[in-house]
């Protein structure tokens, strides 16, 4: 058989073993920081030779890669299939360029570690948040997982904790310090924060304390305390 990676949020963020897989997919958007919407593959030896033997079963036009019998080496020297934008070939070399400067593979693979190690420090000394992901080798560095582990959350019904996460994250949008850092639809409630190469560790500092602002006002809210909508932290993540 062969090994099917879909490593989207993995390559240059992580080591990967390319010996051992077949086909690996990504796309540029994810830790180089490109145009969203290319999707990338790699094929191996053994994977190309499967290519060539005969479909089991009819495959549209956009998905084959073989013509009678014969990989289609075109589409991996530069041939297009959907004309994609000249522009985002552009974009994706200025982000290649950037990945060089900040220390190729190595230093990208390492600035992704670094926000990994920021938001475990935090999480292992926080009494209200936890890792979704139990077992600490499963756990991304780039598409962290967060679950909220305070039996205040925990002791609601889901209805209850969608209507807590979204007070909390609608805190964030409103002073512009965080988008789009709900859970994925189907995983329990919770946050996901995006460490790719691409954010500054600084900037996953800063985070943190806003999370812990947002936590504290929806606490004091379901406590029924007088709670105040002015952050303690300005947008640099220091105390204002």
């Amino acid at each position: 058989g062969l090994a099917l990676c879909d490593a989207t949020s993995a390559v240059f963020a992580m080591e990967i073993d390319y010996s051992r897989v077949d086909v690996v997919t990504w796309s540029w958007q994810k830790v180089l920081g490109g145009e969203a919407a290319h999707g990338m593959i790699a094929l191996s030896p053994r994977a190309v030779e499967r290519l060539q033997q005969p479909a089991p079963r009819p495959l549209p036009k956009i998905f084959k890669l073989a013509k009678n019998g014969k990989l289609i080496e075109g589409i991996f020297s530069g041939a297009t299939i959907n004309t994609p934008s000249m522009l985002a070939i552009a974009d994706l070399h200025v982000a290649l360029d950037w990945a060089e400067n900040v220390g190729g593979s190595k230093g990208l693979r390492e600035r992704s570690q670094s926000n990994f190690d920021v938001i475990n420090a935090w999480v292992n000394g926080s009494s209200w948040v936890d890792w979704l992901a139990v077992e600490p080798s499963t756990r991304s560095t780039t598409s962290m997982c967060l679950t909220i582990k305070a039996t205040e959350f925990s002791a609601l019904d889901d209805t209850a904790k969608k209507d807590a996460l979204a007070y909390m994250l609608k805190l964030l949008e409103t002073e512009e310090v965080a988008f789009d850092i709900a859970h994925y639809r189907s995983a329990p409630t919770g946050f996901r924060v995006w460490g790719g190469a691409t954010v500054e560790h600084e900037n996953i500092q800063r985070l943190t304390k806003w999370l812990d602002w947002a936590w504290a006002s929806w606490l004091a809210k379901h406590s029924g305390l007088e709670s105040t909508s002015t952050p303690c932290f300005d947008k640099s993540g220091e105390k204002a």
